[in-house]
């Protein structure tokens, strides 16, 4: 599992996602996405391609830490997880 470190406000509504392209086999697609998010962020919409995903959330509780996991599974059958570290602070 790999992780990756972004900010936010607690009023921010913003799109973060994954680009899987270069984890990808060639002529691999991504079939499904998900996303696990903690308590106190919400998760407003989400959606994915074929070769990476997108997911808005808002919210958060200021100096607090979220940790938000994607799950793909590609047309090949693999499936894998990145988590997203959301570090809620003042801006």
């Amino acid at each position: 599992m790999e992780f990756f470190s972004i900010t936010k406000s607690p009023g921010a509504d913003l799109d973060y996602g994954f680009d899987w392209s270069s984890w990808l086999q060639i002529g691999e697609t991504i079939t499904s996405s998900s996303w696990a998010v903690p308590s106190g962020l919400t998760l407003d919409k989400h959606q994915y391609s074929d070769t990476g995903t997108v997911v808005w959330l808002s919210g958060g509780n200021l100096w607090t830490s979220y940790e938000a996991v994607n799950t793909v599974t590609t047309s090949e059958g693999r499936t894998e997880d990145r988590t997203l570290l959301i570090q809620v602070i003042p801006r």
